[in-house]
This record gives C-alpha cells, structure tokens and sequence, in this order.
C-alpha cells in the first residue's frame, strides 16, 4: 500500500493491505513517449481527437440512454446489469495518474461515451482535473462513485477504519463536485465481507459494486494483453473494470469506440442502469458542502 502523505499514513491505522497500489509517480513512468494529440476549441477547452496512437475518435453517443427505472433500485451486490437491452457500464477506478484522468475526460468529450469513475480521493489527480471533469458530472454523461480514501483492503480494516475511508471519499465527492456516490461503492481489490457490507450500509453505500470483466489494467501492461481483455469482457449487461493508471489504455481509445460500435452496444453508466431515464439527481446542495 503506497503512502502518499503523513495524512494518508495515518489514516492506515488498523487497517494494512500485502498488495501493492501503484504510485501516483507511475503517471510519468512513461515519459518520453510522444504527447496525446489534441485539439484546442474556441472557448479555449483542449480535448482529443484521436487516441495516443493515432486512432480518430468519432461521436457514437449524443444523449442520456432511454432506460427504464429498474424497480428497487440497485441491489446490494452488482456484478453486471439487470437492464434489457445490449448495454456496457464502463467502470474507471484509482486515478494514480492524472495524464489518464484527463485522457478519459478527452475520450468521454469526443466519442460521447458514458462513463462511471470509481475515485480514490486522496489521489491528486481528482482534484487536478476537476474544473475539467465537472460539466461532464453536472451532466451526468460521467458519474462519480466511491472507492475508498486510501484503497485500503478494507477486509483488513477496523469498522471504523472502513467508515472513515468511505466518509473521507464522500466528503471530497461532495466538496470538490457537489455530489454524493451513493450508492455505490467499490471495494479495492473487489474485497468485502458482510460486515464490510454492513458499515458500508450503514452510511448510504448500499450497492457492493464489483465486476464482470476487467481490462486489467491496475498495474502496467501491454497494449496488446489490454486490448485481447477488451475484445473479450465488453459485452452486453457487462459491468467492465477499468483503471485511470497507467497510458496504454490511452492507445487503445480508438479500438475500444470499435469494438463497441461493431457489437451495437450502448454504453450507460450505473445511474442511467438503475434510475432509468431521469437518472438520479446527485446533487447535494449547497447545505452539506464544507461539512
């Protein structure tokens, strides 16, 4: 488990992990590599237009999917979805790397793709990129959910340690963007038990949200294992793992758009999944900022 600060240690406290969480300094581990192409618009925002690797990336989503609302609501674990129809969640988590955090933004911007970022808040990259990321929140094209403060195995930590790595994430969810992720909470490494459940519970995270496939990308890999993951998990009622760690990925946008356009899928985020249409309103107001 990498430390990021004295708070981050301390918060550690009672709860300790044998695996190892890349470190934010993985962001430029990759240095020497050509920039991501992009294109400057007239209101001087900067996004993409093609992936890292050239590929052109092409507007497949214009508006929030026509979903119903499933009754009651998400379950308390989720693996993959319950809606009808040939839709994907693509799930992000971490954020080690800010270079990938923007990518994905540039990425959701240009195709118009629905993503779910599961966000580790201690990560700076979050608050780096949140002027960046907020339109796309406030429109619910990108929805935020918890992962934790410090991605700790939270099997291995306190019931108290479980609340304050869950409370710390929802309040810099609710400070830095103005929303709550509840529901939904995704435990790091997809570890939980039934108390980790209960504590989760107890503040609103009703919602254990795991996966059904994953690209693999927690660590770093080649673009060529990445891409053969891909081609294998994105399918319909597919809850896809994701990670915003490292750049192969960003090589890989434009491949990814193909495989979703030639199996006709749709991609929803969790809120569009389960509260249909309207989505679910996130905001929490002006009231409970800064608490």
């Amino acid at each position: 488990m990498m430390v990021l600060a004295a708070g981050t240690a301390a918060a550690l406290i009672g709860c300790t992990s044998p695996r190892a969480q890349p470190s934010p300094g993985g962001q430029t581990s990759e240095a020497g590599k050509a920039p991501i192409p992009t294109d400057t618009h007239s209101d001087g925002s900067i996004s993409i237009s093609t992936d890292a690797s050239g590929h052109r990336l092409s507007l497949i989503q214009t508006a929030r999917p026509d979903l119903p609302v499933v009754p009651g609501g998400p379950p308390s674990h989720i693996t993959h979805l319950d809606c009808s129809g040939k839709n994907v969640a693509l799930t992000i988590d971490d954020g080690v790397s800010a270079e990938v955090v923007s990518a994905y933004i540039d990425f959701a911007r240009a195709t118009g793709i629905r993503l779910t970022f599961f966000v580790t808040g201690s990560y700076p990259s979050w608050t780096q990129h949140q002027d960046k990321l907020r339109p796309f929140v406030d429109s619910g094209q990108i929805q935020l959910a918890n992962h934790t403060w410090t991605h700790p195995d939270l099997t291995r930590c306190s019931d108290h340690r479980v609340e304050t790595e869950l409370a710390r994430c929802e309040k810099f969810l609710i400070n830095t963007f103005g929303v709550t992720g509840k529901p939904f909470v995704r435990p790091p490494y997809g570890d939980r038990n039934s108390r980790v459940d209960a504590v989760a519970a107890s503040l609103g995270y009703t919602s254990m949200t795991t996966w059904y496939g994953t690209l693999g990308d927690s660590g770093l890999i080649t673009e060529a294992v990445l891409l053969d993951l891909a081609k294998k998990w994105i399918r319909p009622h597919a809850v896809l793992l994701g990670h915003a760690n490292h750049p192969p990925v960003t090589h890989l946008y434009g491949p990814i758009i193909d495989i979703i356009r030639d199996r006709h899928l749709q991609t929803v985020t969790l809120d569009d999944a389960w509260y249909g249409a309207e989505g679910r309103n996130r905001d929490v107001g002006p009231s409970q900022r800064g608490a």
